[in-house]
């Protein structure tokens, strides 16, 4: 959108679509999202979980309910998820869901500040967007790795999340150290 707010209903629409595949840090938690639930099978109800987390966190910066250091939280949490994945352990249900939970609100503010301050139509087709696409990625990420993990060794999901960790520590190098 070129740093403007979107304007239309379609507008609203691709840059709901766009923002978290844009964002490598979103991406790279969609992607750990998704292998998460594929490698654990684990209900897919988690990626929703986040998606819905986010679209709140949306609509809370949007009515103006001010998260401070909201990008340096979505960092750590890229950093927390991809460690977790790459130490190769399972961890709980409940455990995924919390995290799945408090990051999908921070990844949702950091989301909400493309749209802040636009019209109604605009503002919904930019939450649909957003949903969609998450929900694509992360649900689509999921499926992948259930079929493709049959006879793939455990080393590939820890190399993905040591992948997720870089993508986390280079966000997060970016929020705290000026110009970098």
């Amino acid at each position: 959108m070129g740093g403007k707010t979107p304007a239309t209903f379609a507008e609203g629409l691709l840059s709901g679509i766009g923002h978290p595949v844009i964002g490598p840090d979103h991406l790279a938690f969609l992607l750990a999202i998704g292998i998460v639930a594929g490698v654990g099978g684990l209900n897919l109800a988690l990626p929703a979980l986040f998606v819905i987390a986010s679209a709140i966190g949306v609509m809370l910066h949007v009515n103006g309910i001010n998260f401070p250091g909201a990008e340096i939280i979505v960092a750590c949490s890229v950093l927390l998820a991809g460690f977790l994945i790459a130490r190769g352990r399972a961890l709980s249900v409940w455990r995924w869901a919390a995290l799945f939970a408090v990051a999908g609100l921070f990844h949702g503010y950091a989301f909400g500040e493309s749209i802040y301050g636009a019209e109604r139509s605009p503002l919904h087709a930019y939450l649909l967007g957003l949903i969609l696409i998450q929900s694509a990625l992360a649900i689509g990420t999921a499926l992948f790795v259930r079929w493709r993990s049959v006879g793939v060794s455990e080393m590939a999901s820890r190399l993905a999340g040591a992948a997720i960790i870089g993508v986390g520590l280079t966000a997060l190098i970016g929020q705290l150290v000026p110009g970098a």
